[in-house]
């Protein structure tokens, strides 16, 4: 029994040194010598402190920058918890959104919804809209849309919201990717931004948006997947360029 077991064992180790430690240390070596940057993580550096990565999407909400897509990893470009919504097109949770109550009553977004991030994408880059009640119905103390109270009113069954923008919004301006890690949007999601950037920057949209065609990616090849924009690289030209006041 020894004599037949004895081949398998062999095989298993000569294999195991080959395709265990062999070759992982030579692709390793091989892509630090032809593709460095790449290889460890695509990483964005500023005065010796990583900021970022190329390859990760991350959160900016602040006025004088370009936002990013929707994220669904964990609460927010997790990229410990990639992932996207996994809802489908007729959803009612992803249309409208869903609200969550905890053990005290209070009630808080589960899920924002892509018409609640319609209300949001048009008024803070003043789209023109429609809506069938006054956004002012909708605000907080401080002036700040509810989003809980959005949510009920577009999931109201007998008088839902109708809130329709006069203009068309770029399809990943309101929807998340698969990852929820995407860096990059669409020319068309940043030139939307670009009048808001400019404004809070007190600076020409005009300068804003040959920054935009500058970090402009087009397909790769010339055939393959669409023209896009690296949030990150093009915040940091804005802050670099037009230095916030």
């Amino acid at each position: 029994m020894l004599k037949e077991l004895k081949p398998g064992f062999l095989l298993m180790a000569v294999m195991t040194v080959m395709l265990g430690l062999i070759y992982p240390a030579v692709i390793t070596m091989i892509a630090q010598v032809v593709f460095p940057n790449q290889a460890n993580g695509s990483l964005i550096v500023r005065d010796g402190e990583v900021i970022g990565s190329r390859l990760l999407g991350q959160s900016f909400a602040r006025p004088e920058y370009f936002h990013p897509r929707p994220s669904g990893a964990g609460s927010g470009y997790d990229a410990s918890a990639s992932a996207g919504s996994n809802l489908g097109p007729t959803s009612a949770k992803l249309l409208n959104g869903a609200i969550t109550t905890d053990d005290k009553g209070a009630e808080s977004v589960a899920f924002d919804g892509i018409k609640v991030r319609i209300v949001h994408y048009c008024v803070e880059n003043r789209i023109p809209y429609q809506s069938s009640t006054s956004l002012d119905t909708f605000k907080d103390a401080q002036g700040n849309l509810d989003d809980v109270k959005l949510i009920k009113a577009f999931s109201d069954e007998k008088a839902p919201l109708v809130f329709r923008p006069m203009s068309s919004i770029p399809a990943d301006a309101v929807t998340g990717s698969a990852s929820g890690l995407d860096p990059d949007i669409s020319p068309a999601n940043a030139e939307v931004q670009a009048a808001r950037v400019a404004m809070a920057r007190r600076v020409p949209v005009e300068g804003v948006r040959r920054l935009i065609g500058q970090h402009t990616v087009g397909r790769t090849f010339g055939l393959l997947g669409e023209p896009h924009v690296n949030v990150l690289e093009l915040n940091l030209a804005i802050d670099e360029v037009f230095p916030a006041r």
